[in-house]
Formats: C-alpha cells, sequence, structure tokens
C-alpha cells in the first residue's frame, strides 16, 4: 500500500488554494501546511495515501506524456460524486478533458471524469459502484 505521494508545484500557494477546494469533494482533508509544503490526508479517519504538495525548487516545464506522473485518481463513493467534482471543476473554469462517464475499455464498474488542474496535472474522480 502507499504510504503518502509527493508532488512538486510551481505555485504552492496557488496549489493550495486549490486542493483546498477540491480534497474535501474526494474524501481528503488537510494535515497540515507550512511555508514550503501542504499535504492531505483521507478524511474521518479513513486508511489510504496522504498527498503532499512542495514547492517546487528548480523551474521546468510539467507534461503528463513525459516519464513521470501521468494522472492522480480519487476514489469517490457515488456516481453523483463524480458529478459533484465535475461541477465544481466546470465553475472553476478548469479543462475537463472527459466529462462523468463510463469506461467500458476498463473493468466495470468504472465511472469517472477527468479534467486538468492548475499545474497541469491530469486528475480523475473515479466511482468503482453502479450506486448513485
Amino acid at each position: 500500500m502507499i504510504g503518502h505521494i509527493g508532488l512538486n508545484v510551481a505555485d504552492l500557494g496557488g496549489a493550495t488554494a486549490y486542493y483546498d477546494e477540491l480534497m474535501p469533494l474526494v474524501g481528503y482533508e488537510s494535515f497540515f501546511t507550512s511555508e514550503d509544503t501542504s499535504a492531505y490526508l483521507p478524511a474521518a479517519g479513513r486508511r489510504g495515501a496522504y498527498i503532499f504538495f512542495y514547492a517546487a525548487l528548480e523551474p521546468g516545464p510539467y507534461s503528463r506524456h513525459a516519464a513521470g506522473l501521468q494522472h492522480l485518481a480519487f476514489t469517490v463513493p457515488t456516481r453523483s460524486a463524480v458529478r459533484v467534482v465535475h461541477n465544481h471543476v466546470v465553475e472553476r473554469g478548469d479543462e475537463v478533458l472527459h466529462p462523468p462517464q463510463e469506461f467500458p475499455q476498463y473493468p466495470p464498474p468504472y465511472f469517472a471524469t477527468f479534467w486538468l488542474g492548475p499545474e497541469g496535472f491530469m486528475l480523475e474522480a473515479v466511482c468503482h459502484h453502479d450506486r448513485d
């Protein structure tokens, strides 16, 4: 099991503001924030990977098509939760890559939405249940 994942970001303040709004929608809560780190943990004592965002020490472009992080998926409990996340990112003006839909190419049930976050990271909210 992965204990935590760390991601470098060019604008930690912007990333913190972004993820402070998003994370409660995908089952995470703030763990701590410092001058060079923002961290989140699964909410309500659930088990799962912690996510850390660090201020990047070196400039450089990010591409999900290059070696490195391809995307980050958040599992949510219902298809309605996928839609709530989708509505949130649309209201923010984020670039939506795939609106909420079933993805038959993946083992069912797989209902998800994909979008680009502020650093260009491809993000996903996915439900592995048929429940709404």
